[in-house]
């Protein structure tokens, strides 16, 4: 799977007169895996759909591999994956995941496994032929995994896709998106509010401001995964993300 560079310049947003954005910055390396937090509402959803094309930035430019983000959207190059699995309610499991690949054809020559092999990847063999409300939350938001990694896209681009799920299966799903992403290397901005997720996964960690949103601070995470989140220097890094944040709560 290719992967592709996105780069953010001097790019700011408004909706009539609310100031979403201002003034952002940010380059996000092929293949790197990177997290964005902060407060409610400080505009990371916003970032996301710019970066997809979904909106026109009032200010600034977003390239990805140095063009427009309409071409990579052209090029079915972006996957999506948001806290609501969307599947088609009236297809089983195995239909939500083959329309994906065939409305994404042999994305970018890229070889993409076959969709009951994709099932079999994220735990839904057994259930291929299920409709998605008959699914936990759980299982659906694997099935939505399964959806995105059959478009063969270079870029995930991942809003809060855990936050509804408990805790434990939050974990398995985060450890398991992990090796997907080992393995097919595509670029990954992942939004959460959750900091011990975003150290647990991410080369990198962006925080974002109160509303406009601009970036305060990044934080490198340069641990070895797996990661052993009881290490001095994973609590470390945490404290930094947690002092980082608290400060744009306090002076937001």
């Amino acid at each position: 799977m290719n992967s592709l560079d996105i780069r953010v310049d001097g790019l700011s947003h408004r909706y009539g007169r609310t100031h979403a954005l201002q003034a952002i910055d940010l380059h996000i390396q092929p293949g790197e895996f990177v997290s964005l937090v902060g407060v409610s509402g400080c505009g990371k959803s916003t970032l996301m759909r710019l970066i997809a094309g979904l909106q026109t930035p009032t200010q600034g430019s977003v390239c990805l591999d140095g063009q427009p983000p309409a071409a990579a959207r052209a090029a079915k190059q972006i996957g999506w994956m948001a806290q609501q699995a969307a599947l088609l309610p009236w297809r089983t499991v195995l239909e939500n995941v083959r329309l994906a690949q065939k409305i994404n054809p042999k994305n970018g020559g890229t070889a993409v496994p076959h969709p009951q092999d994709l099932l079999t990847m994220v735990g839904l063999s057994d259930f291929a032929h299920a409709y998605p409300l008959t699914l936990s939350g759980g299982m659906q938001q694997r099935a939505a995994l399964a959806r995105t990694l059959a478009t063969g896209a270079a870029v995930w681009l991942m809003d809060e896709p855990f936050a509804a799920l408990d805790e434990l299966t939050r974990e398995l799903l985060a450890g398991e998106l992990l090796q997907f992403w080992r393995q097919f290397r595509p670029t990954v901005l992942w939004i959460t509010h959750n900091l011990h997720e975003a150290i647990r996964l991410s080369d990198r960690v962006v925080v974002l401001t109160s509303r406009p949103g601009t970036i305060a601070g990044e934080i490198a995470v340069p641990l070895p995964r797996p990661r052993d989140d009881t290490s001095a220097a994973f609590q470390d890094l945490l404290r930094q993300a947690r002092a980082l944040l608290r400060q744009e709560v306090v002076h937001g």
